[in-house]
């Protein structure tokens, strides 16, 4: 016979991209899953690159002054300066051009903290939020009693990198083999041209791992081996374009 889970799962296409809410939880409302996708449709309205009228384009079109920007703009991009600092300046906004702001690649992993953030809220324990492979991980895959994450091979579509078992943890992967050449090295505002194949960082919160692996990923090899290895509080696991996989201590372990 074939087994019924409880909870609810919906894919909705929310900037630019399929996010998979899969909760495990029995007697889930509807509603809350329509008021997190109602969060990142706002996200999207006020963040994207893409949408003439967002914030963010107002802004680098001179149409907007910080002064006058929502107080989440605001944070977003505090937060972003943090990162750039705590990087060596390898995570910026301003990555591919100088005057463009483009905080995209602490956004998507930020909407989604918060998106789950609203599903504690609601009483849930169990639940995967998938956004385009970028995971924030909680509780049981139920009837199972650990949600089972296998990391895609950069070269091989077919093969699994890495299998990852954790009830409460954060994913975040970057690489060019499924979005081409997107991310830049802020430093020559260029494709990095370092040896990485892909970089997947693991830890509490998906906005800093997701902003974490796009820095590894423009910092090369030399340099991201050594940085990786000073990461407190996150985990990496880097695959270099000789083949080798680099794995911190702690990768691959959910939190406890």
């Amino acid at each position: 016979m074939p087994v019924v889970l409880p909870g609810i799962r919906r894919v909705e296409h929310v900037m630019g991209m399929p996010i998979v809410a899969d909760v495990r939880d029995e007697g889930v409302d509807d509603g809350t899953l329509d008021e997190m996708f109602d969060w990142l449709r706002w996200v999207d309205a006020t963040f994207s690159t893409y949408k003439d009228d967002s914030e963010v384009s107002r802004l680098n079109r001179g149409e907007l002054t910080l002064a006058h920007a929502h107080r989440e703009v605001l944070w977003v991009l505090d937060r972003c300066e943090q990162l750039r600092l705590q990087t060596d300046g390898y995570f910026d906004v301003r990555a591919a051009s100088p005057d463009v702001v483009d905080p995209s690649g602490f956004v998507k992993g930020w909407s989604i903290d918060r998106a789950a953030a609203l599903l504690d809220d609601a009483g849930l324990r169990n639940y995967a939020v998938n956004a385009a492979g970028d995971m924030r991980l909680r509780g049981r895959a139920v009837p199972d009693s650990s949600w089972r994450v296998g990391i895609q091979h950069p070269l091989h579509r077919d093969k699994v990198a890495k299998v990852i078992d954790a009830t409460d943890l954060a994913v975040a992967t970057s690489g060019e083999y499924e979005r081409g050449r997107h991310v830049f090295d802020p430093h020559t505002h260029e494709p990095p041209e370092g040896g990485i194949l892909s970089v997947t960082i693991t830890g509490p919160e998906l906005a800093t791992a997701d902003a974490l692996a796009t820095a590894v990923f423009a910092m090369g090899a030399e340099r991201a081996t050594r940085w990786t290895a000073r990461l407190q509080g996150y985990e990496a696991m880097t695959i270099l374009a000789d083949g080798r996989v680099l794995l911190t201590p702690g990768f691959g372990r959910g939190l406890s």
